[in-house]
């Protein structure tokens, strides 16, 4: 009897075992892990890689290019617009992207939460209060609203509302809104016209 080939055949079969059950384990975990991860993380994913994604927000579909996520939102370019919106997780009813992106977005893309992460919806509406910048407000039903936000409370906005293009001067405010945050999809940030300052 060869025992040097008995020995090596044990010693693959060995080895395969192990690769085997290594194999296993290694799809286990993989599972767990999935089975734990949150929607946000695999947004974050998407933005940190500056995906594009056609964004499902409750009867709308809008092909973007994902950019910032914050506490309860993320920043997107939206195809065929060129200012940045503000969208609100709570409004995305769903996420269409091509397989690459839909696998990558697995990935463990945990670096820590950053400052901008921590910032809520609320938080930079207010901002946008402060610098007087002009927005266009998409809500969920009815028509959009375009005004500079005065102020922004914890869950809903003063909005003074007016033409774009035309800066919040009292002569050109049609009315005042209170906004609920719950009722909007999106928030866009418009350009200012310069000379009309």
């Amino acid at each position: 009897m060869d025992w040097d080939h008995l020995f090596e055949d044990l010693e693959d079969q060995l080895a395969a075992d192990w690769e085997s059950e290594r194999a296993v384990l290694d799809a286990e975990t993989a599972r767990l892990r999935i089975a734990t991860l949150p929607l946000r993380e695999r947004i974050r994913v998407l933005c940190g890689a500056g995906e594009t994604a056609a964004l499902d927000l409750g009867g709308v579909r809008l092909g973007a290019r994902l950019h910032t996520l914050g506490a309860d939102w993320l920043s997107a370019f939206v195809i065929g617009e060129r200012r940045l919106s503000i969208i609100p997780l709570s409004a995305l009813t769903g996420i269409a992207l091509d397989h690459g992106a839909l696998l990558r977005s697995l990935d463990d893309g945990s670096d820590g939460t950053t400052l901008r992460e921590r910032m809520t919806f609320g938080f930079v509406l207010r901002d946008l209060a402060r610098r007087r910048v002009p927005i266009r407000l998409f809500p969920r039903d009815g028509d959009d609203l375009h005004g500079t936000a005065d102020r922004a409370g914890a869950d809903h906005l003063d909005l003074a509302v007016h033409d774009p293009g035309t800066p919040r001067r009292a002569s050109s405010i049609s009315e005042f809104r209170i906004v609920p945050f719950a009722a909007l999809r999106r928030v866009r940030v418009e350009p200012i016209d310069a000379e009309l300052l």
